[in-house]
Formats: C-alpha cells, structure tokens, sequence
C-alpha cells in the first residue's frame, strides 16, 4: 500500500544516512542503487497487484450481477411453473366439468326420449280409445238417444235427450277424457251426479264402457224424477 511505501521509503533513507557514516561514497552508491532497484521493483509490483485487484473487484462485480440475474431466472421459471401448474388444474376441472355436463345433457336426452316415447304411447292409446268410443257413436244415438261430440283437448262429450218427460229435448251430459295414466276420468257433468265417482272407479276396475254409459243414463232418469 501507498502507506508502506512511504514508510520503506523512510527506513530507506535513514539505512542510507547510516550506510554514509560508516562506509565509503561507493558502497553507499552502491546500496544506493540497489535501493533504487528495490523501489522501482516494489512500485512495479504495487502498480501490478493494484492492478490485479481492480480486475478482481470488477469480477466480483460481474460474478455478482451474474448470480442476481441467475436468481432473477430462477424466480420466473418459479413462478411460471407455478402458473403452468394452476393452468393444468383449472383444465382438468374444466375438463371434469364438461366431461359431467356433456353425461347429464345425455342423461336428459335418454330421460326425454323415454318420456317423448311413453307420451306418444299415452297419446296413441288414447286416440284408439276415442276411436273407439266414436265407433260405438251410432249404437248409443240408437239406443240410449245419445249425441257423443269430440271437443278440445282429445275429450268427449256425452249429451242426453228424451230423459225428462216434460221437456224431451233437455240435455243431460257429461265430460270424458283419458287421463294420463290411461284411465277414464269424468271432468264435468251436468246436472251433477253424486254417484259419478263411483260409476267412474268400477269402469276402471271392469272396463265396460257400455255398462258405465247406460248407469250414467239411469241416473239421469232418476234424477229427472226429483
């Protein structure tokens, strides 16, 4: 350092001052010179390593903006792993999702094809049954003086006359439909009838249709009697 030189520069001159006192003016040129050497040599060396630190110095510098940027790099590639991998989990629950809606929207169709077939089932049997009742038109107009009329909805109606005596032309009717689960079923009737109920339970049961028919017919008859 700049320090121990100025302090070997001193022992210097004080080894010189005492080389004077005891030998002669060639020895002390002499020791002199080699002093001169000596210093040339060390500043050539404190130049070097002076030199040689600096280059060190900016190294560690370098070395150091290396490992920062290499740290930085890893931090990323961390994180976008990271985010890689949370993109891989949302597709896969998105994956699972689609994969569970696209079976419940197969489920739904398989439901509606089954129930689009039953429906059709019901509503073919229901017409054959209309059918068949409008086939037996003409034998209840003939015998019974009964009018069947086809409505809204795919229903029947039945219609009375010649019951009063009084007035011949008076109608009695009621309402028939085909109810969901294939039965008969009596949605209105005029004038009202206490036993339609069960005149509606024993066709279901018997699935005579003629006898169900002329029992409605009677109670109308009795009922004009009141």
């Amino acid at each position: 350092t700049e320090d121990e030189i100025i302090l070997f520069e001193r022992e210097m001159k004080e080894f010189s001052t005492t080389l004077k006192s005891i030998y002669g003016t060639e020895q002390i040129s002499q020791t002199l010179a080699l002093r001169d050497s000596c210093k040339e040599s060390i500043k050539a060396l404190s130049e070097k390593w002076s030199k040689k630190l600096k280059e060190g110095d900016l190294m560690i510098d370098k070395i150091q903006e290396y490992s920062n940027e290499i740290l930085q790099q890893s931090q990323r590639i961390s994180e976008n792993q990271k985010h890689l991998t949370e993109i891989k989990s949302n597709l896969n629950q998105e994956e699972e999702q689609m994969k569970n809606l696209t079976d419940s929207i197969q489920e739904l169709k398989e439901e509606l094809m089954k129930k689009k077939e039953i429906i059709s089932s019901k509503n073919k049997a229901t017409k054959e049954r209309v059918e068949q009742l409008c086939k037996s038109k003409v034998l209840f107009e003939e015998r019974l003086g009964l009018e069947i009329r086809r409505i809204h909805n795919e229903q029947l109606q039945f219609i009375f006359r010649h019951i009063d005596h009084k007035d011949p032309d008076k109608p009695y009717m009621f309402t028939l439909s085909i109810n969901d689960q294939g039965d008969y079923e009596v949605t209105s009737c005029t004038p009202p009838l206490d036993c339609i109920a069960e005149f509606q339970l024993k066709v279901r049961e018997t699935n005579n249709f003629s006898a169900f028919v002329a029992n409605i017919r009677k109670a109308f008859t009795a009922l004009s009697y009141k």
